[in-house]
């Protein structure tokens, strides 16, 4: 059966997130919301997709104290056909369950012809592709009736067929599917340094008022490029770029992702306490200018 909505409207500051790993289920179940320094989690949408089991359970019963926001990673909304209408009536059931804060996935393709081949591929940055976006976005807002927010993601390559940039692209998807944006720091940092732009040239394209979640990662050095890998620690230039955006964006909800070498939650709700912290100190600027 579905659990029954809770009252968790979207706030006005909505806090320091973490997302939802099945190796911290027992910390959080052992910890009293007030101790343990998270103000809500994100859940991977497609772990939580298929009826029954444990997950589900787990689910349930992290919400009873926590908010939730869904973060998808198969919506392919860059795909010319877009998502297939099973997902989306997947997702829809999911979303009556859970009654997120707010519902997000990527923007890029992860697939085609029905075909799911499990990556985040980035988009070429043209108008055809624009269009195709919008009309997928569009329709997937109609179907779920609420916005949706879309991640920019790392890339380490692009199209000769190129005729914007990309955040000229994330922030056209944006105002004309009416939609919202979940602006990965970390990705922006990671992949200027392979393509050489400047980040806060990015942060400056942004409309302010539809940036509605940011995410923190880690990130690996490889030869000559970044990898994004969400294994590691924030790195200082990414809390640098971090401390530009609330400066851009005001007190925006901010989540830190870590998807291996996941350590003990205490370690990474500490790790949040700094994103608190700069939030903070920027915003004591605000008041002090």
């Amino acid at each position: 059966m579905p659990a029954s909505p809770l009252p968790f409207p979207f706030p006005p500051s909505p806090g320091f997130g973490l997302g939802l790993r099945p190796g911290h289920y027992n910390e959080i179940l052992q910890t009293t919301p007030s101790a343990c320094g998270v103000d809500w989690f994100e859940i991977l949408s497609e772990n939580y997709m298929i009826p029954g089991g444990k997950p589900l359970a787990m689910l349930d019963l992290v919400r009873r104290d926590y908010p939730m926001a869904m973060h998808g990673v198969s919506l392919s909304v860059g795909t010319p056909e877009g998502p297939s209408d099973d997902y989306l009536r997947a997702l829809k059931q999911l979303i009556d369950r859970v009654q997120p804060l707010w519902v997000s996935d990527h923007l890029c393709w992860t697939g085609t012809h029905g075909k799911n081949m499990h990556d985040l591929f980035p988009l070429p940055y043209t108008d055809e592709a624009l269009a195709a976006v919008v009309r997928n976005v569009r329709r997937v807002q109609d179907y779920l009736q609420r916005p949706i927010l879309l991640e920019n993601v790392s890339s380490y390559l692009s199209f000769s067929a190129d005729t914007l940039q990309e955040w000229d692209f994330v922030a056209a998807v944006a105002e004309q599917s009416d939609s919202l944006i979940l602006l990965d720091v970390n990705n922006i940092y990671v992949s200027s340094v392979n393509h050489g732009f400047d980040p806060r040239a990015y942060l400056r394209a942004m409309p302010a008022r539809r940036v509605r979640q940011i995410h923190l990662a880690g990130h690996s050095a490889q030869d000559d490029c970044v990898i994004d890998t969400h294994d590691r620690a924030v790195a200082d230039p990414v809390w640098a770029l971090y401390a530009d955006a609330l400066r851009r964006f005001g007190p925006v909800a901010t989540m830190i992702e870590r998807d291996d070498n996941i350590p003990p939650l205490a370690e990474l709700a500490a790790e949040l306490g700094r994103a608190r912290l700069l939030a903070a100190a920027v915003g004591a600027e605000g008041l002090a200018a």
